[in-house]
């Protein structure tokens, strides 16, 4: 049964979708029931086909066959910084999200960074483990692109792991070999762009460490790479990561004149996209071809890496009594209370924590901020439990509506950190604190049942979802 929580949460988006859409929203073919259900059994029943090799990675949003290439391992685990080099691109491919027609600034995380020394040192202060120069075209700045890379590898040294998108149209073997004496150790190739030609992969694989094809699950090319994924393995290429076509405004006019079926969601996406790249892998499985294959799916780029994302920012701006959840937000517990009724527990945390450092409480006596490890000393019978949950931004500019932190890097550039609020005072029942302490502070083994609308908000907070989108 769909909780109510689900219910208004999948009615919310479908409301934005439409909205984002506006009078262009009756041109798509939203999928229809039937074919959801349809789809939902046979995605069921790929997984279950394909369960003796699979691999269900970060909360089963990623299957994979086969090891994960190392940028997508560095990905996987939070610590990757994507830097899009410039804003244009050669091709024209029908599924682009964007205009690609600006050369630009180099960005990372809505962040300019005019020299390779600031972003340089910004990897640092950060302690990413891996970096990727995407798009746009990085070769259409080829020295821009060096320049970066050299920056970077000087900067960090051999134990960052560093990774180029390109379609491959520009690419020659002195330029390969540049790239890979600059200090790239992967290469990922958009074959969709190039009609699947693999002669730039067969270049690259004699000079880069390794050669990866990123390209998106596209329905009508199904059999076409089914057949080619022996030719690639035999070209050199080490890893096949297959990503979910995604419609923008940009791209609409080229995805609806195709024969997709499209999902809502934080994003409206291909429902044949997804199955795709599950028939891919599958393929790629039962044939034991010699071909890692990953299914980056659009959930696992918007929950996993977003939270990612969150969490690396959030340590900066944390305060004591606060913790990061799971899904990278930032916690505070608060009791609402009488003073007089926080008087005893304030006596008791003060010999807990002498010097205030896990807990706080305000002027007028009445509201106690406290960690959770200091849940066990709490009396929530004396007061209402309430959740504040904020989500820490980097910015290149201060917006003077909440809590920032500055951040100078070695190199003088300023970068900024917001604490921007989400939900302030979720109110947490008493009935609803047993699940809360199972599921979101891991302090109890059993698993209560329950899912009131507002305990299930907070739990989103909380924990990424797992598994693979819902189609609605």
């Amino acid at each position: 049964m769909t909780s109510t929580y689900v219910h208004e949460l999948r009615a919310k988006l479908t409301a934005a979708n439409l909205a984002e859409y506006g009078d262009k929203a009756g041109a798509i073919h939203w999928a229809a029931p039937a074919t959801m259900a349809a789809a939902t059994t046979r995605r069921a029943e790929l997984l279950q086909t394909a369960a003796a090799f699979l691999t269900q990675a970060a909360k089963q949003t990623k299957p994979h066959f086969g090891e994960l290439s190392p940028g997508c391992r560095v990905c996987a685990s939070g610590q990757w910084s994507c830097l899009f080099i410039n804003g244009r691109c050669n091709c024209r491919c029908f599924y682009c999200p964007t205009s690609q027609d600006e050369i630009s600034v180099p960005t990372t995380n809505r962040v300019p960074f005019a020299t390779a020394a600031d972003y340089a040192k910004y990897v640092r202060r950060f302690g990413f483990t891996g970096a990727s120069i995407s798009g746009g075209e990085p070769l259409l700045t080829f020295e821009r692109t060096i320049d970066y890379i050299e920056t970077v590898r000087r900067e960090l040294g051999p134990q960052l792991h560093i990774w180029l998108y390109t379609n491959g149209t520009l690419a020659t073997r002195e330029r390969l070999a540049a790239l890979q004496a600059a200090g790239l150790n992967e290469i990922r190739f958009d074959l969709s762009a190039v009609d699947y030609n693999l002669s730039k992969v067969e270049m690259a694989a004699g000079l880069i460490e390794c050669v990866t094809v990123e390209i998106p699950a596209i329905p009508e090319d199904a059999d076409l790479l089914a057949a080619l994924l022996p030719s690639m393995a035999a070209a050199g290429v080490k890893h096949l990561n297959l990503h979910q076509l995604r419609l923008t405004p940009h791209n609409l006019p080229h995805l609806t004149a195709r024969d997709y079926s499209f999902l809502h969601g934080e994003s409206v996406t291909v429902l044949e996209s997804e199955l795709t790249a599950l028939q891919i892998l599958l393929t790629a499985g039962e044939k034991n071809i010699c071909l890692p294959v990953n299914y980056c799916s659009f959930v696992y780029k918007r929950r996993y890496q977003q939270a990612a994302t969150r969490r690396r920012n959030a340590g900066d701006v944390l305060k004591g009594w606060e913790s990061i959840t799971e899904n990278g937000f930032i916690r505070c517990l608060t009791l609402n209370a009488a003073p007089e009724a926080l008087a005893p527990m304030l006596l008791g945390l003060q010999r807990q924590d002498p010097a205030k450092q896990r807990w706080a409480v305000n002027t007028n006596q009445d509201r106690l901020q406290f960690h959770e490890s200091l849940w066990p000393f709490i009396d929530f019978n004396a007061g209402r439990l309430l959740i504040t949950y904020a989500e820490a931004v980097l910015a290149p500019n201060i917006s003077y509506r909440c809590a920032f932190k500055e951040v100078r890097l070695d190199s003088g550039k300023k970068i900024f950190i917001e604490k921007r609020p989400v939900r302030i005072d979720l109110p947490l029942a008493p009935a609803e604190r047993p699940i809360f302490e199972a599921r979101a502070l891991g302090l109890s083994s059993s698993d209560p049942s329950g899912e009131s609308p507002g305990l299930m908000e907070i739990l989103s907070f909380e924990l990424i979802a797992p598994g693979l989108q819902d189609y609605f």
